[in-house]
């Protein structure tokens, strides 16, 4: 199950846009390895360009990687309710009150990077001990259906786009 890319069945459709930047093969060893690439694309960065937006009206690239923490652990506990078989719906969430509410920007980005590390390890650790039927298990959140296993590829994917986005619109790796 981890190496079959998720169906229209398993996922709304507007989680596709992550889903489809996953190359295909075992979705965990693409996290595994995404993480490495993304701290490694990171690290270089010092306090200054981590306060960087290339709008003002935009997100800095600390925060940035906040929101992938955050994003990371909303997701991860949604797949974990579905796979214990919580039949309770999950609200969605708001990155942007949740952007307002954070202090990414007091902190230090070798800090948030560790934290997002952490986050991932734990993510790994979780979707390493679903079982077959755990990972094909369903819930609710934000109003829509998932399957667990749909979202380890969402997580992939939605790194992906924001590691692009750093990169294009911020300059980072440049």
């Amino acid at each position: 199950m981890r190496t079959r890319r998720p169906t229209a069945a398993e996922a709304t459709e507007y989680y596709f846009t992550y889903i489809g930047k996953v190359p295909d093969g075992n979705v965990l060893e693409h996290l595994e390895k995404q993480i490495v690439e993304t701290r490694a694309l990171l690290r270089p960065v010092d306090e200054k360009r981590a306060g960087f937006r290339y709008q003002a009206d935009k997100w800095s690239v600390k925060q940035v990687v906040g929101h992938l923490a955050d994003t990371e652990r909303v997701f991860a506990y949604r797949a974990l309710a579905f796979s214990r078989g919580d039949p309770q719906a999950i609200p969605g969430m708001d990155q942007e009150l949740w952007m307002n509410q954070s202090r990414f920007d007091e902190l230090l980005l070798s800090a948030i990077l560790a934290d997002l590390v952490a986050i991932r390890e734990s993510t790994l650790t979780l979707f390493r001990g679903f079982s077959e039927e755990q990972w094909l298990r369903r819930g609710t959140a934000s109003e829509v259906p998932f399957q667990a296993g749909a979202i380890a590829w969402i997580i992939a994917g939605h790194e992906l786009h924001h590691r692009s986005v750093l990169e294009e619109r911020y300059g980072i790796g440049e």
